[in-house]
């Protein structure tokens, strides 16, 4: 990746189309998972969202492949696919970006609150 493709975002742009042309190619009870799966992906991503490729492409990779096996979307994924999204990204103890807003948030607070203090 070139640098004005980190600073524009145009490999996002290019890996996401793809995902989605992939995607579209899915049975209908798939398509729907893929969309749940990225509505509960995206909490668990960076600023720009490019530590969610390599997780975004394992899942979509896992419904094709079950999909060719003739496999159902909630064989393979059950019924909290939230729960599936969360061990996807690390664990039920993944860190969102709110929890790092957060975390950074309350630093600031607590260093200018210790300047005023001392």
């Amino acid at each position: 990746m070139n640098f004005w493709e980190n600073v524009t975002g145009s490999d996002l742009t290019r890996d996401w189309k793809a995902f989605e042309v992939r995607a579209a190619a899915l049975p209908d009870d798939h398509r729907a998972a893929w969309v749940q799966i990225k509505g509960h992906l995206f909490p668990y991503g960076d600023f720009t969202g490019r530590n969610l490729t390599p997780i975004v492409d394992a899942a979509l990779a896992l419904l094709e492949e079950a999909a060719a096996d003739g496999q159902s979307a909630h064989e393979v994924l059950g019924d909290d696919i939230g729960g599936f999204c969360a061990a996807l990204a690390g664990g039920s103890g993944a860190r969102t970006y709110r929890d790092r807003w957060r975390k950074q948030l309350n630093r600031n607070v607590a260093r200018k609150l210790s300047r005023l203090g001392g």
